[in-house]
C-alpha cells in the first residue's frame, strides 16, 4: 500500500467518504496542496494510533475553533466527531471550553457550528435547565416538553439527571419530561449529608411543588427506583404512576456498607471498575460510547463524602410490601443481563406490587438507558399517557 492509498483509506475511516470526490476542488486549484494534505498529512500523523480517532477529531474541533475564520473546515471535523462516536454534549462543552482558553467570541461561533451540524445530523436541542431550592439544598431540573402529562425522572447513584438523556425527547412526544438531580449527586453535590432514604422521597416530591405538579408520572432506576418507591410510600396521591427500572425493594446491607466504606478508604477512581463491570455488558465496554464515559467521568468526578452517604442512605430502604395496596399504574422494567437487580429480584417486586406489569428487556444490562435506550423508551411510551390522555397536573 503506498501513502496515497493510505492516505485516502485514512480519510475516509476519520472524515467519511471519498476524498477524492470532496477534495476534487482543492485538487483542481493545486494538485500539489492535495497531495501533500493526503499522503504528508492522512497517511502521515493522522494515521498513526498514538492518539486515537475520536480524541484526533476532538482535538481538531478544539484547534480551528480556537483559530477561527475557517467555520466551513470546522464543520467538516464536528461531523466527523459526530462519526467517530464524540457526543453532542461533549461538543458542545467543547465550545464552553475554547471559550475560556480563546475568548468567547470564539467559542460562541464555535458552539454556532456545532448546533447547525447538530441541527443537520438531527440532534435534537439540549433540555432547558431549572435551578430548584428544596429544604435543605439546591438541585437542577432538565425539562423537555412543554404540553400533556408530567413524567418526573430519579437516576441511578453515582449518576445524575443526564442518564435520561438518550430517552427524554423520545418522551416528550405528547409529555413534559423533567429529570433531576438528586442530593449528592451532579448540582446538588455536597448537600448536607448523613440523609434518609425518606428524605430523597421528599426531594422528589419537593421538586414536583417546585414545578407546580400536583402529580406526575415517576420513574427511577437503581436507586432512583428505590427512591420513587419511597416516595410512592410517602405521598402515593401525587404520583400517577410509577415505573421501577433495574432497583430494589429492600437494601442489600453489607453489600451498601462496603460500598459505602470503599469510597471511603480507597477513593473514587477505586470505585470505577466493579461499578462500570457491574452497570454494562463487555460489549459496551469494549466499544465506550458516550453512554460508558459519561458514567466513567462521573463516578470518577463524584465527592467521596457523597457516594458514601447516598450507600448508607439506601440501607435505610424500608418499603417492601408496603405498595401492595398502591392504587396507580406500575411497571416493572427488568434487565434480562442485568447482573445487579436480576431478574429473579425484579420479577419479585412485580409480584409484590399486584395488578403491576412485568417487562423484561432482551440484551439490556443495569444501566438500561445509557445501553439499550431504545428498548426502555419502547416500553415507557407504550406504558405512559401521553398528550390525548388527561393531564395529571
Amino acid at each position: 500500500m503506498d501513502r496515497n492509498e493510505r492516505g485516502l483509506r485514512e480519510y475516509a475511516a476519520l472524515i467519511g467518504g471519498s476524498a477524492e470526490e470532496q477534495l476534487a476542488g482543492i485538487r483542481a486549484a493545486s494538485p500539489h496542496m492535495y497531495e501533500t494534505m493526503i499522503e504528508t498529512g492522512f497517511a502521515g500523523p493522522m494515521a498513526r494510533p498514538e492518539l486515537g480517532r475520536a480524541a484526533r477529531e476532538l482535538a481538531t474541533v478544539a484547534v480551528i475553533a480556537a483559530l477561527g475564520g475557517a467555520d466551513d473546515k470546522l464543520a467538516v471535523h464536528v461531523r466527523a466527531a459526530l462519526r467517530q462516536g464524540i457526543g453532542a454534549d461533549e461538543l458542545r462543552a467543547l465550545a464552553e471550553h475554547v471559550a475560556l482558553y480563546a475568548g468567547f467570541p470564539r467559542g460562541l461561533t464555535a458552539l454556532s457550528v456545532i448546533d447547525e451540524v447538530l441541527a443537520e445530523a438531527g440532534v435534537p436541542a439540549p433540555a432547558r435547565l431549572h435551578k430548584v431550592r428544596l429544604e435543605d439544598h439546591e438541585t437542577v431540573v432538565a425539562q423537555v416538553g412543554e404540553s400533556g402529562p408530567a413524567m418526573l425522572l430519579s437516576h441511578s447513584l453515582g449518576l445524575d439527571w443526564r442518564m435520561w438523556e438518550p430517552v427524554m425527547h423520545r418522551l416528550a412526544t405528547g409529555r413534559r419530561v423533567f429529570a433531576y438531580d438528586i442530593r449528592g449527586h451532579g448540582s446538588a453535590a455536597g448537600s448536607p449529608a448523613p440523609f434518609t432514604m425518606d428524605q430523597t422521597g421528599d426531594d422528589l416530591v419537593g421538586v414536583m411543588d417546585a414545578l407546580g405538579l400536583d402529580q406526575a408520572h415517576v420513574v427511577g432506576l437503581s436507586m432512583g427506583g428505590s427512591i420513587a418507591q419511597t416516595a410512592a410510600v410517602r405521598h402515593r396521591e401525587r404520583i400517577a404512576s410509577l415505573a421501577l427500572l433495574a432497583t430494589s425493594d429492600h437494601p442489600f446491607t453489607d453489600a451498601f456498607e462496603n460500598r459505602a466504606r470503599s469510597g471511603e478508604t480507597d477513593g473514587m477512581e477505586a470505585q470505577v471498575a466493579p461499578t462500570l463491570t457491574r452497570w454494562f455488558t463487555p460489549d459496551a465496554l469494549a466499544a465506550n460510547a458516550w453512554g460508558v464515559r459519561y458514567a466513567r467521568e462521573r463516578i470518577r468526578r463524584m465527592l467521596p463524602e457523597d457516594w458514601t452517604a447516598a450507600w448508607r442512605a439506601y440501607k435505610g430502604l424500608d418499603v417492601q410490601g408496603r405498595l401492595a395496596g398502591f392504587p396507580a399504574p406500575t411497571l416493572v422494567l427488568a434487565g434480562a443481563v442485568d447482573a445487579s437487580t436480576t431478574p429473579e429480584i425484579m420479577s419479585a417486586i412485580a409480584e409484590r406490587i399486584p395488578g403491576s406489569t412485568y417487562v423484561e428487556l432482551p440484551g439490556t444490562p443495569h444501566q438500561q438507558t445509557l445501553e439499550r435506550p431504545e428498548l426502555v423508551a419502547d416500553a415507557l411510551d407504550d406504558f405512559l399517557p401521553a398528550a390525548a390522555d388527561a393531564d395529571p397536573r
